[in-house]
């Protein structure tokens, strides 16, 4: 199967994109500043409902994983916290940042130590937090965006905070679609490894599509903002009614999966999101037909009210119809990067060839199962998560060692969260 390897580069996008989240909590504390100063309420309540919404869906996220695993805590970060201060870190919405502070404590280590194993936990670790950074991306970079692009928009005019903040959730975005990526990449074997190119054309169609999308949202919402949140519930409720038929199983507790659901519906708002393995090609024109359609109904009723009933200032059309068809040509030309990066660079495997446990769960109704069997549950983990990941007996004694002994040849650590996600994606 081949060891997880966490190379430098790794490192260095996960260092910016903490620069990068660093730098978009100081633009959120600016621009909610500058919304109150302006006495702008409605724009700052908004800003706070994205702001506080996504923080306790990733919290709750972060929380509901750290309890699948037993509250197990690897890291000298983590070892400093007794559970019920992790508990407390995570109501405070700090929980993710200990996750950032465990993969530069052991990626720091896996560059000072001689043992592979350091670096094999750092890609363990940054998994689950590369996933994490997705479902803040889509719920709070993603309607940020929106929010701010609006505001530019019925203001007819550009000012440093919404430019700024709009430049931060857009980088945001960008890094954390990179970082998933990448994540999902350490999966393949070694022969299968894909080239750089492949992550450049990943990031490009991701980069239309999603811009296109909230290109199109921002433009109906700045001439009718009243209806965006009926058009966001209505579409949200239609695609969780997918989700859930699509009966995924990637959470450990039906609670658990049923926030994931409504989490994917949430992404699959703005852009494509694999939740089964198999073929889903006719699961993916369906979807991309369902949001050709709505973005073209969006810009349509912008370019009907910019015609009647201009907001603050006035273009023709004809400037308003080639806008909406540039929005929808933008959308078309995603569709065909990555037509080309399927076609090119995608490769097939089974899930047997992925890196990591080869072992399903078997699955009962349209949740997922709950496993009573305590043996075949220490077998998966094994497999999984090496020695070093056990409870009890003498999987303690390896923990306790810390790192000062490299695990046993056959040892092997896997996010079996994200090696779901990779079979989604590559089987």
């Amino acid at each position: 199967m081949g060891v997880f390897k966490y190379s430098p580069v790794d490192f260095l996008f996960m260092c910016m994109g903490l620069l990068f989240l660093l730098l978009d909590i100081g633009l959120d504390i600016w621009a909610a500043v500058t919304f109150y100063q302006e006495k702008a309420y409605v724009r700052l309540s908004v800003l706070l409902l994205f702001l506080l919404g996504s923080s306790v869906l990733v919290q709750a996220f972060s929380w509901l994983w750290y309890s699948y695993e037993g509250f197990k805590r690897q890291t000298v970060v983590e070892k400093w916290l007794s559970r019920g201060q992790l508990l407390v870190l995570h109501v405070l919405q700090l929980g993710i940042y200990i996750r950032h502070a465990g993969v530069v404590e052991i990626s720091l280590r896996s560059f000072f130590s001689r043992l592979p194993d350091p670096t094999d936990f750092a890609v363990f670790l940054s998994h689950d937090l590369s996933m994490l950074r997705l479902i803040e991306t889509f719920s709070e970079s993603s309607p940020q965006l929106v929010l701010m692009v609006t505001i530019i928009l019925q203001r007819g005019q550009l000012d440093p905070v919404t430019v700024l903040k709009a430049v931060g959730s857009a980088s945001a975005i960008a890094f954390s679609v990179t970082m998933y990526h990448r994540a999902l990449r350490s999966f393949l074997p070694e022969k299968k490894q894909q080239p750089l190119t492949s992550s450049v054309v990943y990031f490009l169609w991701n980069l239309l599509l999603i811009s296109s999308r909230l290109a199109a949202l921002a433009l109906f919402a700045s001439v009718l903002p009243c209806f965006i949140f009926a058009h966001f519930f209505c579409s949200w409720v239609v695609l969780l009614f997918f989700v859930w038929r699509s009966q995924t199983a990637l959470m450990d507790s039906v609670g658990g999966e049923w926030l994931y659901r409504a989490t994917v519906g949430l992404i699959w708002y703005f852009d494509w999101f694999n939740v089964v393995e198999g073929r889903t090609r006719y699961r993916t024109l369906l979807y991309h037909g369902y949001i050709l359609a709505d973005i073209s109904l969006l810009c349509g009723l912008w370019c009907w009210q910019m015609s009647t009933e201009p907001p603050y200032f006035e273009i023709s059309h004809l400037s308003a119809v080639i806008v909406a068809i540039s929005v929808v040509a933008v959308y078309i030309l995603g569709l065909f990067f990555k037509m080309i990066y399927y076609k090119c660079f995608h490769p097939n495997l089974s899930k047997e060839e992925l890196k990591g446990d080869t072992g399903e769960r078997p699955l009962t109704g349209q949740g997922p199962t709950t496993r009573t069997d305590n043996e075949d549950d220490m077998d998966e983990e094994a497999l999984c998560s090496g020695p070093q990941l056990r409870s009890g007996g003498a999987g303690e004694d390896v923990v306790d060692r810390g790192w000062h002994s490299p695990p046993a040849p056959h040892a092997e650590r896997c996010n079996k969260r994200m090696r779901k996600l990779a079979e989604n994606f590559y089987s």
